[in-house]
């Protein structure tokens, strides 16, 4: 983003440097994006500011031409070392010799670029989703139906031909009845945004019912995991880490359980209570290298849908996983991880993710 908003200003296409644009062009957001629900490009330029001010308060910079992001402003201000204060206006005076101080600036910006932000080491992305991209095999992308009743219990038969059927094999029928009622939209939503970061990546990939979702599938590969309570693999998985899932069937309550702490119930959400009472949503991210299928898995899983969502940004978004990078020890990229996350709801959409809680081992 600082780079993109240096070589706008002194290419003078100042009218480019606006919160949405800069969203739409440096994040890829939706160009109906709502700025107040995803402030991305606000979080990042709060970033910025503290790394520039970070970068120039070291030793060896004060001779440097300075570059300076204003609170409030996506406009760069460029000021040469203290003998010249003078605050450079690159878009409206084009003077030789400022000319020549533009390109010094442009220089200044690279170089500040590649020694702050360091582009060729691993970025969050990349260090969160190594373990899934470095495996041998395809991922797979393992996704609940939007409700289990449809799926009835297998029986074994014959098969054409006269030969015995595979017991674990899903009959036309049962498949068609489960096919019929879609996934729900959160899981979809999640789905499709992690098949991009895989896409980008050039990680192939398959998708399949957890339903019909053997153990010897989950051992061919990496596995992702997509849904809490209608993903039975996630509860399963899931169970033994000290973060999962729990829920009272007389309470009808559903939380994020600690086994550290496991009267503490406060990440819990009342799946049927009326959809307009519900302001807050939790999620639970594990990335870990599972005992039993010795393959890499990671759970993007909500208690109620918008957590389930939340999730799914979080994971494909740098933003949300810098902020991870800046709360993890060191060598973090190579620890089995656990991410407990909160989304606030309002009028049925779900907002920013928020981390609450994490655990590396």
């Amino acid at each position: 983003m600082l780079r993109y908003v240096v070589e706008h200003a002194l290419s003078g296409h100042i009218g480019q440097l606006k919160e949405r644009t800069l969203g739409i062009e440096v994040f890829g957001r939706d160009p109906h994006y709502d700025t107040n629900l995803d402030p991305v490009v606000r979080t990042t330029a709060g970033e910025i500011r503290k790394r520039i001010a970070q970068y120039y308060h070291e030793p060896g910079h004060a001779g440097e031409v300075r570059i300076d992001l204003p609170s409030g402003s996506y406009l760069p201000e460029f000021h040469l070392p203290a003998r010249t204060p003078t605050v450079l206006q690159p878009v409206r005076v084009r003077p030789r010799r400022l000319l020549i101080s533009l390109a010094a600036v442009a220089f200044a910006a690279i170089v500040f670029s590649i020694a702050w932000f360091k582009p060729w080491a691993p970025q969050p992305v990349e260090r969160f989703w190594g373990p899934l991209l470095n495996s041998s095999g395809p991922a797979l992308l393992c996704i609940g139906p939007a409700n289990l009743s449809a799926a009835t219990p297998v029986q074994p038969g014959a098969a054409a031909g006269g030969q015995l059927a595979d017991p674990s094999a899903p009959t036309l029928q049962e498949v068609q009845r489960l096919e019929a009622q879609h996934v729900a939209l959160s899981d979809a939503t999640t789905l499709s945004r992690i098949a991009g970061l895989l896409q980008v990546h050039h990680k192939p990939y398959h998708v399949r019912n957890a339903v019909f979702t053997s153990f010897r599938d989950l051992r061919d590969g990496p596995v992702i995991l997509i849904g809490a309570f209608n993903n039975n693999w996630t509860l399963r998985l899931s169970g033994q880490l000290r973060y999962s899932f729990g829920r009272d069937a007389d309470t009808k309550l559903s939380w994020i359980a600690d086994r550290q702490n496991p009267s503490k119930k406060d990440w819990a959400v009342a799946l049927q209570a009326p959809v307009s009472t519900v302001n807050e949503d939790y999620a639970l991210i594990s990335r870990f290298l599972d005992a039993t299928t010795d393959q890499p898995v990671v759970i993007a899983a909500g208690i109620g849908i918008y957590g389930t969502m939340a999730a799914g940004e979080f994971l494909a978004d740098p933003v949300y996983l810098s902020a991870l990078a800046r709360q993890a020890p060191d060598n973090w990229d190579r620890k089995n991880i656990q991410v407990v996350i909160a989304t606030k709801v309002i009028n049925g959409v779900s907002g920013p993710p928020r981390i609450l809680a994490t655990h590396f081992w």
